[in-house]
């Protein structure tokens, strides 16, 4: 029999399908750290057997989601068939994407769209300009929220004894020599950007970059996700992007929250 997957807790009554969760963790398993991986790895990364790691990968490989050498198991593109079923079912990111792109015009920076999972922002969209970032980025990315303005502001919109229990639970590591890794005072511009409606931080995610963001909220004012802009301290400080590019920023957000209001 198998082992239960240690990130899949068991949940009570007949509506809970176990196989469909350990199959999920067996896709989840696969990551920038590990592209490639034997069936012993994968068991080993999700508390599965061989028999039953096997027979999950083999269904995988069977439906198109799964390809193998016979020896190293990885994804195939199909799998963002799924994450796109996502993305085509919200309306958001179909009226988010030309604001965007428009936003990104004005600017010449580029912007990305976030929301938040755990203490984790996930990328939903991304708008880049021409110009080479060391910071490469796509939708499916993950930061951590609390050394990123995107999420920042998506804590903004939770109560605070929520964001401490969030960054509480979370490791706050120094990335840089700016990161602040103390979670009271990551409080503290969490509110910051709660009073002042967008957030601005200085190369505490990576040396050199600098990211401005701004909410999108609901028809009930609730915060959904949030929109950036980035670029290089070195080509726009931190006072530059606030003085030029706030504006702008905050009307496209403003506008994705209408558009959105009235969908």
């Amino acid at each position: 029999m198998d082992r239960q997957d240690p990130d899949v807790p068991v949940r009570p009554g007949d509506a809970y399908v176990q196989s469909f969760a350990r199959g999920l963790a067996v896709i989840r398993s696969f990551n920038a750290a590990a592209p490639r991986q034997t069936l012993t790895e994968v068991a080993g990364r999700t508390g599965l057997t061989r028999a039953g790691a096997r027979r999950i990968l083999l269904t995988l490989q069977t439906l198109g989601y799964v390809e193998s050498d016979g020896k190293l198991f990885r994804l195939t593109p199909r799998i963002l068939d799924l994450g796109f079923a996502y993305l085509s079912s919200m309306p958001m990111w179909n009226v988010a994407e030309p604001e965007m792109e428009g936003l990104v015009e004005q600017v010449k920076e580029s912007c990305s769209a976030a929301v938040l999972e755990g203490a984790d922002i996930l990328y939903v969209l991304r708008v880049s300009t021409r110009k080479i970032m060391r910071n490469s980025l796509g939708v499916g990315s993950r930061l951590p929220a609390y050394c990123t303005s995107m999420g920042r502001v998506l804590l903004a919109g939770l109560p605070d004894a929520q964001v401490l229990e969030l960054l509480r639970a979370a490791p706050l590591e120094g990335r840089t020599r700016h990161t602040l890794t103390d979670p009271d005072a990551v409080l503290g511009k969490v509110q910051q950007a709660r009073r002042q409606g967008w957030c601005l931080v200085n190369q505490e995610l990576e040396e050199g970059l600098v990211s401005m963001a701004a909410p999108v909220l609901d028809r009930a004012g609730r915060t959904i996700a949030s929109i950036n802009i980035s670029g290089q301290a070195n080509r726009t400080s931190a006072r530059q992007m606030q003085d030029t590019m706030l504006a702008p920023l905050r009307e496209a957000a403003l506008r994705i929250s209408q558009r959105l209001a009235g969908a």
